[in-house]
């Protein structure tokens, strides 16, 4: 019974140490669990902050860098900006005309018999060109002066007996009348081969010869033409605006595509008195001298009237203006203190500019500019605002006063 009852005694100790093992196995394991998660935290904030640290120290050491990387000076061609007076022009466009210009022709038809000219000779006014087939009339006029003889000797005997009642007033009226008949036919066979023979009417020029030897003419037929390249016209025209400024006697300027480069001086002679309805223009004409032949009649002309100067503006070399969308500027250059050596330092100070006319490779500024300022004309493509520069004589965009050629 002893024994029975140990065995089957209770193990109340046992069960009290399970139920205690049980309740403290949870809490260690959350224990731990909060170690390994604050040890991954600290481990992380010394990774990252570590990086940020590395990124924060490499940020400062380049911004010292540049802070102390100074870049070179950039070499530009300085410009002063000067005032001087504005020449005034108004442009137009036209064509040149010959003052004495005809294509020669023959009055009547006929057979050429003789050509009297070289192509592009040079003619005075009454220098026979072309002869046409004459000898009809010579013959004609032999006759006539013939006949006109004879008429004038019975005329002669026929007052020499009426002055002694010998001869009827009737006879004699007869004989001068047949006289003057003969005189009129000679006369008028003259005009024919005077018609013949086709003279220059004017000094000049002759063109293309436009006929041959043998060949029949009719009357109106161009034979060659004939042009007085001396004095020539410019006719153009501009727009009704500007009737107010045009004179008489104003100087005109005439350039050409033969010759860029080349101005030739003329004058205005004639504003025509009407205003064009369709196009709102007046036509004008102005006369210029060509000893030398070098314009001819039908070239194309740009035309600009000469007006009175505008008094003092500011002018700039049209490379030192930076045209952009944004507006018009300049790099206007100032000195920014000295260096070591006690040189001035140069810097650029970019400023927006309203500009005007544009005249002899330069343009007006109308305001943002001073007359004296020194600007950049050359090399501003690489600057800044703020850049530091220093100055050359030698521009590289200018034109070479000779080009050498091997």
């Amino acid at each position: 019974m002893d024994n029975r009852s140990t065995i089957l005694e209770p193990d109340i100790d046992g069960a009290a140490a399970r139920r205690e093992a049980v309740v403290r196995r949870p809490t260690r394991t959350r224990l731990g669990l909060a170690v390994r998660l604050v040890i991954m935290a600290v481990l992380l904030f010394i990774v990252f902050g570590g990086f940020w640290f590395y990124n924060q120290f490499r940020a400062q050491k380049t911004a010292e860098f540049f802070a102390g990387l100074k870049p070179p000076p950039v070499t530009v061609v300085p410009a002063t900006a000067e005032s001087e007076p504005l020449p005034r022009r108004l442009h137009g466009i036209g064509s040149i005309w010959a003052v004495h210009q005809v294509s020669v022709s023959p009055e009547i038809g006929g057979r050429v018999t003789q050509i009297l000219f070289q192509a592009g000779a040079t003619v005075k006014a009454g220098d026979p060109l072309v002869q046409l087939n004459d000898q009809p009339e010579q013959g004609d006029l032999l006759n006539y002066r013939a006949q006109a003889r004879l008429a004038d000797l019975n005329l002669k005997r026929a007052n020499q007996l009426a002055s002694r009642q010998y001869e009827t007033q009737v006879n004699v009226d007869t004989w001068q009348s047949q006289l003057d008949q003969a005189n009129a036919n000679a006369a008028k066979t003259q005009a024919v081969i005077a018609q013949k023979l086709v003279r220059a009417p004017f000094s000049g020029v002759l063109g293309i010869r436009q006929v041959d030897l043998g060949q029949f003419v009719s009357a109106g037929q161009v034979l060659v033409t004939l042009t007085d390249l001396d004095t020539l016209y410019v006719n153009f025209t501009l727009p009704e605006k500007d009737k107010a400024q045009l004179a008489l006697d104003q100087a005109v300027e005439v350039t050409v595509d033969a010759f860029p480069g080349k101005i030739f001086k003329a004058k205005l002679t004639t504003i025509e008195p009407q205003i064009g309805t369709d196009t709102r223009t007046i036509k004008l004409q102005a006369t210029l001298d060509n000893p030398d032949h070098l314009l001819l009649p039908g070239m194309f002309a740009a035309v600009r009237v000469v007006l009175p100067h505008q008094p003092d503006v500011v002018t700039v070399p049209e490379t030192a203006v930076d045209f952009s969308l944004y507006g018009d500027s300049v790099f206007v250059i100032v000195e920014d203190g000295s260096d070591d050596k006690g040189n001035p330092v140069l810097k650029v100070k970019r400023d927006f500019v309203k500009t005007g006319a544009h005249f002899d490779n330069k343009v007006v500024i109308e305001s943002g500019l001073k007359a004296g300022e020194r600007v950049a004309s050359a090399g501003q493509l690489k600057l800044t605002d703020g850049a530091r520069v220093t100055l050359s004589d030698t521009n590289a965009l200018a034109t070479p006063a000779t080009v050498k050629t091997e």
